[in-house]
């Protein structure tokens, strides 16, 4: 993929300050020289927090307060989790999206959490078990696992949320939720039982999804397809070598009573066939006729299996004939169910062959040993008839790696159907941002099945249902009345809890105090907005949907923004296998190789495995990851099209991103020290509307009329959830309108003895840097921060933190921008452009023309002076000097000066310049 770009190491500054928690940052020192994101970052969280910036009761009390809500609550991450690029995407999205609300005076809450992660938790806590103690869980009691677990999460379960302080989440950390706390824990109690009255939960007997290594059913989206083209070797958890898939295997059955007449079968599961009730073939395959009603010899076990019938049998796959194994497969099961079919297993909860047939069954192998015990015991029979390639979608369990099986198990289900119907009916009033996702939403949702919601864990909501015996008979059905004896009845609690995406689904007002319809359910339900990643759109999305429609009798929200997912600079998803996995808090401190691969080292990787990863970081981070900041990170993110595809994410952008933060560092420190002692300041409406005549500054007109319409775009986009093109908005702003180009523009007038023009232009710096830093705020908290508390405030009734202040609005600063006369100059229209001002796009063609002739007479001049011999008359000593006088003198400069002058006016917006200003431009290149 080709070598990383190198980079230069940047002097770290520190902010060494003694400054005790919660209080406000010391800014009466200088600033130092250089952005240092150490520096920049220290102290402003804690303060943030105390004054309690981020809670809505605030927003209520500010001048520019509205009576507008804006409420969202963030992903729950797992509580085992640590940050990587999926969080960081999220918050760098939500909070610029929270940031931008609240500088707006909306009453803005950011609902904090974390989820009990039922399958991730308990396996951290038997590892931490097993290490330290050498205990299997088995080895204790429920309570005393479970205590256990509590004790590991309030040691470590907090740190995801350290780490979302470090990212500069604005959430208000006062109503922080763990879908595990007590309310919670009752919320959830409550929804399966009033989901039970309604008769949507109920249990049954019937086929479901197992994973062998976590010895639990999982749900339908919680299985990942994999498609396989032919023999593929994979590894799969609990067996000793690879297992190869993709592969038929054909075989023969003898027909019972006909040594001579047999019939081959085709499956990519021989070791099932131990529990074949049949084989079925097609009624009208001619090949298969003469067979119709005959019986078929199992080898291993005696059984006699019938010959069926059935429509739904491919003809053309295989043989043509289906073995039966209803116990084992959703399509043998609906087959054995219209049948009357038995259900036999043969495949324990642990992957393991049952001692069903303890004469030829391998009982007791792992069911891929046991394949190859029972292709050889075939063998041997002379009933192996051949493999060849099959193509064939292999389904994984999306949490342990774990191929599927389907295992007959009594669970607890949730119909789904009527739940789906209601939401797709609700299309009008639940927006889906971006629309594509739409199809796939209806589509999903008109085939849904209902939803297996039991677990087999210890750790989690342990399902709110009783099984109820008396005298030892679980059978209440024919009991018409209990005895009076104490001793006759007993009670026990159902030991399965409930699937963590049902608690999930609950989130949104469970958070909020749901059931009780009071305080802030009643204030901040339904949410705004549902922001998630776009692979979630059906774990979770569709299912708070289903349930808050059901359970409250209101869609949990009415918007939803689903973001891309993000990727390597290659596009390859991110693995540790790969090496390519980049954690957050490594972009922003900074990382060398040798941390890196200490890690990879450290962890659970195969060793061939590790071998790759630590080649991938060598290429892609020969020199380790740059420090690059909580701010750069978070506006390289937000950079991306999070709309459309995968992000691609190169560190190199983030860079890039650091060194924007520079260039505002920078344009601050130039504006703090062009406005000098004694600085009068005025705010940016009296600023703009101090400008409207034509004898004011066109420059300053010029770059006010940029801010205007920076502004406009921002609001504009930040309302459409296209971040992307409001960080490019304002980038721009910064550094080609007022970097580039204004902040050049004005040096010669700061050291002019003009002091009407200086104190304009220093009031006009002033705004722009103001306006400008809070434009960039809900991108870039921290730095915009540090740089806007040292710029002289107006009045001492301003906002006390940038992230409460006003968010520079288009529609209050056009009525300070408009001229009297109706003639906007903000347009450049009419005589707004003003006195000895000239409309830039009539002069573009001029200005274009003179260039190149200004081109042609150089290219001219230059064929005459070789043509001339000069290079061959003249030293290479002389010739330097003339190349040094030329490319240092006038002439090269007003070259430069007429490409910056036409790369601005080719921009498409119009800028006015004076015809004084053109004119000394050609005068400087003639």
């Amino acid at each position: 993929q080709g070598q990383a770009k190198a980079w230069a190491p940047k002097d770290v500054v520190l902010y060494n300050i003694p400054t005790a928690a919660g209080q406000k940052k010391d800014t009466s020192v200088p600033l130092p020289a250089s952005y240092s994101p150490r520096y920049v970052e220290a102290a402003w969280y804690g303060w943030w927090e105390k004054e309690g910036f981020f809670k809505p009761e605030y927003q209520s009390r500010q001048p520019h307060g509205k009576p507008e809500i804006f409420s969202l609550c963030i992903p729950p991450p797992n509580v085992t989790g640590s940050l990587h690029l999926g969080h960081a995407l999220t918050v760098a999205i939500e909070d610029s999206l929270v940031r931008w609300c609240r500088m707006q005076g909306f009453q803005v809450l950011w609902v904090p959490g974390s989820d009990h992660a039922g399958i991730a938790t308990q396996a951290v806590v038997e590892r931490k078990l097993w290490k330290e103690r050498g205990t299997l869980r088995q080895d204790l009691t429920r309570g005393e696992f479970l205590a256990e677990v509590w004790k590991w999460k309030e040691e470590k379960g907090d740190e995801i949320f350290r780490q979302l302080k470090a990212l500069g989440a604005s959430l208000d950390w006062d109503r922080l939720c763990f879908t595990m706390d007590a309310g919670f824990s009752a919320a959830v109690a409550e929804a399966f039982m009033r989901l039970h009255e309604d008769g949507l939960v109920y249990r049954d007997r019937r086929l479901v999804n197992w994973s062998c290594a976590l010895r639990s059913a999982i749900s339908d989206v919680e299985v990942e397809t994999r498609q396989l083209q032919g023999r593929t070797v994979l590894p799969v958890p609990g067996c000793p070598a690879p297992v190869p898939f993709g592969v038929m295997f054909t075989f023969a059955y003898k027909v019972d009573g006909q040594e001579d007449e047999e019939l081959p079968v085709a499956t990519t599961r021989p070791e099932t066939m131990l529990g074949d009730m049949a084989v079925a073939v097609h009624p009208d395959d001619p090949q298969f006729t003469h067979l119709h009603g005959k019986r078929l010899q199992h080898p291993f076990t005696g059984r006699l299996l019938a010959i069926i019938t059935d429509p739904l049998v491919e003809r053309d796959l295989g043989t043509g004939a289906v073995k039966v194994t209803p116990a084992h497969s959703h399509a043998d099961y609906e087959l054995g169910k219209h049948h009357g079919l038995p259900l036999v297993s043969v495949i324990g909860e642990d992957g393991a062959m049952t001692a069903e047939f303890p004469t030829h069954s391998p009982s007791g192998l792992n069911r891929f040993v046991a394949r190859e015990k029972v292709v050889s015991a075939l063998k041997e029979r002379g009933l192996y008839r051949g493999m060849k390639d099959h193509a064939m979608a292999l389904p994984l369990c999306s949490r342990s790696g774990d191929v599927v099986e389907n295992l007959l198990k009594s669970q607890w289900f949730l119909r789904c159907e009527e739940m789906a119907q209601r939401a797709l009916e609700v299309r009008g009033h639940l927006k889906l941002t971006p629309k594509f996702h739409e199809k796939n939403w209806r589509t999903w949702l008109s085939n849904i099945s209902d939803w297996c919601i039991s677990r087999q864990l210890w750790w989690g909501h342990q399902i709110p249902a009783y099984q109820v015996s008396v005298s030892g008979s679980c059978d209440l059905g024919k009991v018409s009345y209990f005895s009076s004896s104490a001793d006759a009845l007993f009670v026990s609690p159902d030991a399965d809890v409930l699937d963590t995406w049902f608690s999930s689904a609950l989130f949104p007002f469970a958070a909020l105090g749901w059931p009780r319809k009071v305080g802030d359910l009643q204030e901040f339900y339904p949410n705004s907005l549902l922001e998630t990643g776009s692979d979630l759109l059906f774990f979770w999305v569709a299912r708070m949907v289903m349930l808050g429609e059901q359970l409250t009798g209101e869609l949990p929200f009415s918007q939803v923004f689903l973001h891309s997912l993000v990727r390597d600079a290659h596009g390859r998803k991110m693995s540790k296998s790969l090496g390519n996995v980049v954690d957050p808090l490594d972009v922003i401190h900074g990382a060398s190789l040798q941390d890196l691969q200490g890690r990879l080292r450290d962890g659970n990787l195969d060793p061939q495995e590790v071998a790759i990863a630590m080649e991938g970081q060598r290429r892609d981070f020969p020199q380790g990851i740059p420090e690059c900041g909580t701010d750069a990170l978070r506006f390289a993110l937000c950079s991306h099209r999070v709309q459309g595809d995968d992000i691609n994410l190169d560190v190199a952008t983030v860079l890039s991103s650091r060194h924007f933060c520079n260039k505002v560092w920078n344009a601050v420190r130039f504006t703090l020290g062009a406005l000098g002692e004694g600085f009068a300041p005025q705010t940016p409406e009296e600023v703009m509307g101090c400008f409207r005549g034509g004898e004011d500054s066109p420059m300053d007109r010029w770059i006010l009329s940029r801010l205007y319409h920076t502004a406009a775009d921002c609001g504009q986009r930040f309302g459409e959830y296209e971040l992307h093109l409001v960080t490019s908005t304002v980038h721009h702003f910064w550094l080609h309108n007022f970097c580039d180009v204004y902040l050049e523009s004005v040096k010669p007038v700061l050291q002019s003895r003009d002091q009407s023009r200086i104190l304009q232009t220093r009031q006009t710096l002033l705004s722009c840097a103001d306006l400008g830093l809070r434009l960039l705020s809900p991108f870039m908290p921290y730095l915009t921060e540090e740089l806007w508390q040292r710029l002289p405030k107006p009045d001492a009734d301003s906002a006390p933190s940038i992230c409460v202040a006003g968010y520079p609005s288009a529609g209050q600063l056009v009525g300070e921008l408009w001229a009297p006369n109706g003639k906007g100059w903000l347009s450049g229209e009419g005589v707004g452009l003003g006195p000895g001002l000239v409309d830039p796009e009539a002069e573009l063609p001029r200005l274009a023309a003179r260039k190149k002739k200004l081109e042609r007479q150089i290219l001219e001049l230059t064929a005459r002076t070789q043509a001339s011999g000069y290079q061959e008359k003249v030293s290479p000593r002389a010739q330097a000097e003339r190349q040094q006088k030329v490319m240092g003198g006038s002439g090269w400069w007003g070259l430069c000066l007429v490409e910056m002058l036409l790369k601005y006016l080719f921009s498409g917006v119009k800028k006015p310049f004076s015809c004084i200003h053109i004119f000394t431009f050609f005068i400087i290149i003639l």
